[in-house]
């Protein structure tokens, strides 16, 4: 599949500028109609066929690999959520927590990878921020801020400037302090590989509706399968055992132990046609556009673009022109029919350049920009 051809599938994109992948991919049709016809089936088809449960258990296998296989894990090292932000509240509330306990987190991270930290410190937990420059972090400085620290949690790509955190170097230096690691990935598959295997991290979370264009509702926790049987679940339900009608139950030694029950098929079944359709572009294909398209962006934004000069991801920072505020330039944009986001940090704004984007697009928001 070309990016012209994905491009012709995405019906968000046939009116208008979309450069907001970085908060949620316009999915195309082919993912739309797959996600519809799992609805479908599993009302009208599966209760007097296969059975409604066991075509959404199937579903939820088939989900569990296209997962691993793109994030490099093994399939019981993988369980199934709804969100990034479900997959860290599961983490933490996963963790024995006692008050002098210390959690700690990038000045970087979004919000759902900041309030959960925030709520544990009414139970005594401590939270350290460590702050960051231009959306780089000094490994050295994090040291000592690790050093008696009971998790780290980080982006793998940065929401705020589009950079790539060292994480495989972090983890290591979080191991090293007994410190154990988090990393909220949603902004990484579907525009660059992962290999959560490569990075060591213990804990990592993100979803199907950004930059692989999936739906809302499927998201994933990746446990390492070293770590899993020593972590339990916040509470227990018939998918995370092994036997729910055994008189005593036991927990499942897999990742799948931290799902919960009932839930609906469809938006795992959309994001395997999400993942079935990136790959079908290409992941080779995907970063030279993205990178391709970024230099255009960042050439002509010149001193407006506040992310770095050379490419690390397909999101990219910018001060409006002029004195513009940046929400005043987001709703100005959206009225030219360009759809871009502002960010509370930094006071910019950001664009999302992805595969179905082009030049024509990358230059209708130059345009904007000209003061």
């Amino acid at each position: 599949m070309t990016p012209e051809e994905l491009r012709a599938d995405i019906p968000a994109v046939d009116d208008d500028v979309y450069l907001n992948t970085g908060a949620s991919g316009p999915a195309p049709r082919r993912v739309v109609e797959a996600t519809a016809g799992a609805v479908e089936h599993h009302e009208y088809a599966a209760p007097v066929g296969e059975g409604a449960y066991p075509y959404a258990f199937s579903v939820f296998e088939d989900a569990r690999a296209a997962f691993a296989e793109l994030l490099g894990a093994d399939r019981g090292e993988i369980a199934l959520t709804q969100s990034t932000a479900d997959g860290i509240a599961r983490v933490a509330t996963a963790l024995d927590w006692d008050a002098g306990d210390v959690v700690v987190h990038t000045d970087l991270e979004h919000s759902a990878g900041r309030l959960p930290w925030w709520y544990l410190e009414r139970e005594g937990v401590e939270r350290r921020v460590v702050e960051t420059s231009k959306g780089r972090l000094d490994v050295d400085r994090l040291v000592d801020t690790v050093a008696d620290a009971d998790l780290l949690c980080l982006n793998s790509i940065t929401w705020s400037h589009g950079t790539r955190l060292p994480v495989a170097e972090v983890v290591d230096v979080a191991h090293d302090a007994g410190c154990r690691v988090l990393v909220d990935a949603v902004q990484s598959p579907g525009q660059t590989a992962v290999d959560c295997s490569a990075w060591g991290a213990d804990f990592a979370v993100g979803a199907s509706h950004k930059w692989l264009l999936g739906p809302w509702g499927a998201g994933w926790l990746y446990l390492d399968g070293d770590l899993t049987a020593g972590v339990d679940p916040p509470t227990a339900s018939y998918r995370s055992v092994e036997d729910p009608s055994a008189v005593e139950p036991r927990l499942k030694e897999t990742a799948a132990r931290f799902e919960v029950g009932t839930t609906s098929p469809a938006p795992y079944v959309g994001a395997v046609k999400a993942v079935e359709t990136m790959r079908e572009v290409g992941l080779s294909t995907v970063e030279a556009r993205i990178e391709r398209l970024t230099d255009r962006l960042k050439t002509g934004l010149g001193d407006l673009c506040r992310s770095p000069a050379a490419c690390e991801s397909g999101l990219v920072t910018f001060d409006p022109p002029g004195d513009e505020a940046p929400a005043a330039f987001v709703e100005r944009a959206r009225e030219a029919g360009v759809v871009v986001r502002s960010l509370p940090v930094p006071d910019a704004c950001r664009a999302s350049v992805h595969v179905f984007n082009d030049a024509e697009d990358v230059d209708a928001l130059l345009a904007l920009c000209d003061p």
